[in-house]
């Protein structure tokens, strides 16, 4: 499999370091809100990769942390007059009913910044003594001309970094591109004691400490989205090193922006969507196949128009799905062969669900042509983390009563009366009636 690197902006073949062990750190939410759909993105994404390794046969260990203190929970806290545990917690689980509602696995680890603090502080302590951090009034200061590779990963040059640096609020800091490790405390903000002071640890610091304690100094994937790559990810990766003197990833993988109307989507021009209110309109399988049907990287550009039209799109799934049609392929048949063959390929090429999903409405209309299959698209579907149940929608009292009102018609060979039925069935209930050899068979209208 290949994915592409942000670090060395190419694709490249995956190798872990300790196959078939692989380690993968995604950056978490910070818990003061509901999720939004660049959430659902972000993680769709990297559950879909997790369970393209898993199918290919590795053993993955997926870290995804919870910032549960920073500026913005102390600010949400305060607004609304309640503890800041009580608020992170509340979120954490409307986070989790997000994430199961989108077929999202649990991590195996989701470790919280509060319960890391000590961590944090072994690691701000060690760049201070090698000289790559300094305290200042109560803060703790990364100073990044001390580390040679700052920018590598953004592609930004110190230099010109510095030049176009407003000047920082922060006045104890050396240079306005360095970033805070440690925040000595403010009145009324919670703090923990530290050899520097009374404070609490800085967004960055959070993710180095929470991904070494669980998965080494070294990790094989390190995700998020592209609004991370810089200054989050670039100041982890400066941090860590210094602080390990070892690398801190070997992949970076991001995934690309969210637009609403081709402009970034953002709460301050409240041109946001949360999942929730999307789960309110449509169901989890079909936000994650849109989310799905665009390649990562590249930008989505959002639309409740689009996700409508792609839950046609799942209707299809769902039809063929409830045809009934048996599991196995005909033996001599190799269509379907070629078509998975051809999924495969498309998923070990940089992830791409794109490219696949096209793939997979092929074996749609493959399943439809020749009655048999189902079982294949189901696999390839459950790798992609879309879930298509038997709909059971025929197996209702009142469709029940029709289907049968309609078959006395018939019998009766009251035919105007029959189609006036079938007719009622697909306008009131969305089902198609098929008259086969086997019986009446009901699927949804595609």
């Amino acid at each position: 499999m290949q994915l592409y690197n942000t670090l060395q902006r190419k694709k490249e073949v995956f190798v872990p370091q300790s196959a078939p062990d692989v380690s993968m750190y995604v950056c978490g939410v910070t818990v003061y809100d509901q999720c939004h759909i660049g959430h659902a993105r972000a993680y769709v994404v990297f559950d879909c990769l997790r369970r393209y390794l898993s199918h290919l046969g590795y053993n993955v260990t997926y870290v995804q942390n919870f910032t549960d203190i920073d500026d913005k929970i102390i600010n949400r806290s305060a607004q609304l007059g309640e503890d800041c545990q009580v608020l992170t917690e509340r979120y954490i689980q409307a986070y989790f009913e997000d994430m199961d509602a989108l077929g999202i696995q649990r991590a195996n680890i989701y470790p919280k910044a509060t319960q890391h603090i000590n961590e944090m502080l072994d690691l701000i302590q060690s760049l201070i003594d090698k000289g790559v951090a300094y305290e200042a009034q109560g803060d703790v200061c990364f100073d990044v001309t001390q580390y040679d590779s700052y920018g590598a990963l953004s592609g930004k040059i110190l230099e010109d970094l510095e030049a176009g640096a407003r000047v920082d609020l922060n006045q104890n800091k050396r240079n306005p591109l360095d970033f805070v490790l440690w925040k000595a405390a403010k009145p009324g903000e919670p703090f923990w004691d530290s050899p520097f002071g009374k404070g609490r640890p800085g967004w960055h610091i959070e993710c180095s400490a929470m991904a070494m304690c669980h998965l080494g100094h070294t990790i094989d994937i390190h995700g998020g989205g592209q609004d991370l790559v810089f200054p989050h990810h670039e100041n982890e990766i400066a941090q860590s090193e210094c602080g390990s003197g070892k690398p801190f990833a070997n992949y970076w993988v991001h995934n690309g922006f969210v637009t609403i109307k081709d402009e970034k989507m953002s709460k301050s021009k409240n041109n946001f969507y949360t999942i929730k209110e999307l789960l309110s309109q449509f169901s989890g399988p079909v936000l994650r196949l849109y989310l799905l049907q665009t390649h990562y990287r590249h930008p989505l550009n959002f639309s409740i128009e689009g996700l409508a039209a792609v839950n046609q799109a799942y209707a299809r799934l769902q039809s063929v799905v409830d045809a009934g049609y048996p599991l196995d392929v005909v033996s001599e048949n190799t269509s379907f062969e070629s078509l998975e063959a051809s999924f495969f390929t498309a998923m070990d090429d940089d992830l791409n669900t794109a490219a696949a999903l096209g793939i997979i409405f092929d074996m749609v209309k493959l399943i439809n042509k020749c009655q048999c299959g189902t079982g294949v698209l189901l696999r390839l579907l459950t790798l992609l983390g879309i879930s298509v149940r038997p709909s059971d929608l025929d197996q209702s009292d009142e469709v029940a009563a029709l289907i049968e009102e309609r078959r006395v018609a018939k019998k009766n060979k009251d035919f105007q009366k029959a189609d006036a039925i079938r007719d009622q069935i697909r306008s009131e209930f969305g089902l198609l009636i098929e008259d086969t050899a086997d019986g009446v068979r009901c699927k949804p209208v595609s």
